[in-house]
């Protein structure tokens, strides 16, 4: 599976679950389970390999103030539903975190944020097709602290100032 595949799957997947993380981790599931488990772990490489590079301070800030705060598995959360919003979100997010003021202009606060689901959907789908646990990826784990200069949640001002458009969309 190609870099676009996976992003196609993504796509598909989102756009029948209406933008719902839940329902598209299940239509996600249903699709993976209809292919070979290689191309399973294909795509849980892409997926992992994603969630690895937005570990960063930057994003998880941006977090902070999209979601009014983010503990570790927030973020974990959080980082699986952005890879869910699929290319352009994702790509957008990590180059200008503070751009998802724009990128999510759909962000339901009580469904969006959260695409826990979505992390283990690979998994699921591998496991269902073998019998087995997925084995390791063979891809770099992640980093042991987030990418970039920590950033002081707690300062408001600090993330108004750094973050300005998502600070006027979600936080005023």
């Amino acid at each position: 599976m190609d870099e676009t595949e996976f992003w196609e799957l993504i796509d598909t997947t989102r756009e029948a679950a209406d933008g719902d993380p839940e329902e598209q981790a299940d239509l996600l599931l249903d699709r993976l389970c209809a292919l070979d488990p290689e191309l399973v772990l294909d795509f849980a490489r892409h997926f992992e390999a994603r969630y690895n590079r937005a570990y960063t301070w930057d994003l998880w800030a941006a977090a902070w103030v999209l979601l009014d705060g983010a503990s570790d598995d927030a973020f974990d959360f959080f980082r699986c539903w952005l890879i869910g919003q699929g290319r352009e979100v994702y790509e957008g997010a990590l180059h200008d975190p503070d751009a998802l003021a724009d990128l999510a202009a759909d962000f339901d606060e009580e469904i969006d944020g959260d695409g826990e689901e979505l992390g283990y959907a690979a998994d699921e789908a591998y496991e269902q097709l073998t019998g087995t646990v997925a084995p390791e990826l063979g891809i770099a784990p992640a980093p042991a602290e987030p990418e970039g200069t920590p950033v002081d949640f707690e300062d408001e001002g600090a993330l108004a100032e750094r973050y300005p458009r998502l600070w006027a969309r979600f936080r005023e």
